[in-house]
């Protein structure tokens, strides 16, 4: 037999489902009438009011939310105590947490990607984007000739708010995409929107909202392009961020963007981040930077980040782009130019740099902000990277660095060399390399890896994935693991059983890891003996890719052996630390060492895909055993049918 709901149960279930849940159309009369009854129900006993909103839909509880009675609206007619009584049940209750689980529970690919401060924001945010991308395939059908804000929104999206269980939404507003931006948009501050969405009359459904950060995606007619301009002049004041994606970059576009955020009143604007990717910039924009880009950057007196990636754009359009940075924008840290086509572009840079010395020296000849520069796939040459080297002593802050997928081959990367030997006698920043795919051999990365082992500043992570290098890598390799390098990408380098077998023997010490991709090597059994040196010296190690290295299937039972073995090292590790430091800790700093939670040690995921293994193994018990956070941290091939063998023959 069924339990028998109390009659309290029952009282709150239907107080949840009609109190919160009346249909209205978003008037003032309306939420000021749920603001008094939900101050009534505020005073009731804490369990009753807890029990409540634990069984509360999104949509009610954010009515309960928005209208909780405090600070100001409380604040007179209350004394001290019951002032202090009412916010503290507040945040007995955790708001912020129950939004984090309804927002796991609708969007659990997303939620470790990201890390709000306010869970509802989120929630409400990724809603209305849903509502968007629905109403965006509606409106893509050639036959569509309504009005936008009429779309219906349907059920499978309705339900995770509390709207599910009604019978008929067509006689109600909040099935309709007008009833949810009006309603939510004031939560909303991040979109992304399909060209066909870019209308005069978006601009009026997305008026609640505060756009910081606007996506834009395949804008390409004139009226795409003014209902864009209409929506862009609405949010000036708040956008800091604009990305376009797959757009047609054409003069009218430009001179369209820059009318809409710089007008006569004000001629600057508040956008900090802009990037344009994936795009076609029509004749002339493409030859050379546009008058109307060069205004409108010019007037972003807060820009920091410039991204033009993967756009067709020439070495003409570069050089003007470094001329408006060094007139204009003083405060540029990202600049992003991957996937063009400008070779050549850096003997451009160093003539720039070297007439501007002439004419006023030490004032605006060099990039003094600059953190990131990503230069990948711009077919440089060897002599591009002989230019890179004068012109990285003009970038006396950059962090991160990323040339790969340029043919810069082995004298490319001797040209870099004396650079990083300068660098590692000098306070240098960089602390990300990237070299992938450069068509290097082990005799220009064994230099690389030479100068790197030296370096003194704070080197965090190198890539040379990618590069056909041999076993004879090895020995520079395992030299520079001794560094305090974190992250390091080996995959698809050729080191084979011997090259494993080699970094085997050189590890000696504590090693600093925390992650590596040594994937697509072909190191056959040698590989797992490497991982089990390698677990029992890297105590930070958290991330593991070890796929397509021609493993047999009975290391599987290897695997597990060195798994289990990993964890009662930890175990016992963890444990004689608690024992001997925690004690104290435990008694004034309230620490709890749960010796359970800590067994299995940081790593945290560890991926053996791409093999051909024909086995039966119980997968419920392995991703019972070896977890993390509810995540398996064991990534095993799929069944052999299934996978084709990788190739990575040079």
């Amino acid at each position: 037999m069924p339990e028998v709901p109390s009659l309290v149960s029952l009282c709150i279930d239907t107080l949840a489902r009609q109190l919160f849940l009346r249909d209205n159309d978003h008037d003032d009369d309306d939420d000021d009438d749920d603001g008094a009854v939900i101050s009534v129900i505020y005073d009731l006993p804490f369990d009753l009011v807890n029990t409540l909103i634990t069984r509360l839909p999104p949509f009610a509880l954010l009515k309960f939310h928005l209208h909780m009675p405090f600070q100001d609206q409380i604040e007179e007619g209350f004394s001290h105590d019951e002032l202090t009584n009412k916010r503290k049940r507040g945040r007995d209750w955790n708001l912020n947490t129950i939004w984090r689980n309804f927002f796991k529970l609708r969007w659990p690919h997303l939620i470790d990607q990201m890390q709000p401060a306010d869970w509802l924001q989120a929630y409400w945010e990724n809603h209305l984007q849903n509502c968007l991308d629905e109403a965006a395939e509606i409106a893509l059908v050639p036959s569509f000739n309504g009005y936008l804000g009429n779309i219906q929104i349907p059920d499978t999206i309705l339900k995770h708010i509390g709207f599910g269980e009604r019978t008929n939404h067509s006689t109600c507003d909040h099935c309709k995409l007008s009833y949810h931006c009006l309603r939510f948009g004031s939560h909303a501050s991040r979109l992304r929107l399909q060209n066909v969405l870019c209308t005069a009359e978006t601009s009026d459904l997305l008026r609640e909202c505060k756009l910081q950060i606007l996506v834009l995606r395949c804008i390409r007619s004139k009226e795409q392009i003014d209902g864009l301009c209409k929506l862009l002049a609405q949010h000036s004041k708040t956008l800091t961020s604009l990305e376009f994606v797959h757009c047609t970059i054409s003069a009218d576009f430009i001179n369209g963007l820059c009318g809409s955020m710089v007008t006569e009143s004000v001629q600057r604007h508040g956008i900090q981040n802009f990037s344009i990717i994936a795009s076609n910039f029509l004749e002339p924009c493409a030859v050379s930077l546009p008058s109307g880009l060069v205004s409108f950057l010019s007037s972003g007196r807060s820009l920091c980040s410039l991204k033009f990636s993967d756009s067709h754009l020439g070495r003409s359009f570069a050089k003007s782009l470094l001329v408006t940075i060094l007139n204009h924008l003083p405060r540029i840290s990202v600049l992003d130019l991957s996937d063009n086509r400008i070779g050549g572009w850096l003997y451009d840079v160093n003539r720039i740099f070297a007439s501007r010395s002439n004419l006023c020296p030490g004032n605006g000849n060099s990039l003094q902000m600059l953190r990131v520069l990503n230069l990948r796939g711009n077919n440089l040459q060897k002599d591009d990277v002989e230019n890179l080297r004068y012109a990285l002593g003009h970038m006396p802050n950059l962090e991160e660095l990323d040339i790969s997928d340029n043919s810069i081959e082995d004298d490319g990367i001797r040209s870099l060399v004396p650079y990083f030997v300068g660098a590692a006698e000098t306070c240098s920043h960089l602390s990300h390399l990237k070299f992938e795919n450069c068509e290097l051999s082990h005799d220009g990365v064994n230099n690389l890896l030479d100068a790197l082992s030296t370096f003194k500043g704070p080197l965090k992570s190198l890539s040379i994935a990618d590069n056909y290098l041999g076993s004879q890598v090895a020995g520079a390799l395992g030299k520079f693991m001794s560094t305090p390098i974190e992250v390091l990408d080996v995959a698809g380098i050729g080191l084979g059983s011997s090259g494993f077998s080699e970094l085997q023997d050189l590890i000696k010490e504590e090693v600093k890891l925390v992650k590596i991709n040594i994937s697509k090597n072909r190191g056959g059994m040698e590989t797992l003996k490497f991982l089990s040196k390698l677990l029992s010296h890297a105590p930070r190690l958290v991330y593991v890719n070890a796929a397509s290295n021609l493993l047999p299937i009975e290391s599987l039972a290897i695997i597990f052996s060195t798994l289990k073995s990993y964890e009662e090292m930890w175990t016992v590790y963890l444990h004689t630390f608690a024992n001997r430091y925690m004690p104290n800790a435990r008694k004034f700093l309230g620490i709890n060492y749960d010796r359970e939670k800590h067994r299995q040690g940081n790593l945290e995921h560890l991926d053996l895909s791409g093999h051909i293994w024909d086995y039966q193994q119980d997968r419920v018990s392995i991703d019972t055993e070896f977890v993390h956070n509810g995540k398996p941290r064991l990534i095993l091939p799929l069944p052999s049918a299934s996978i084709v063998p990788y190739d990575d023959d040079p």
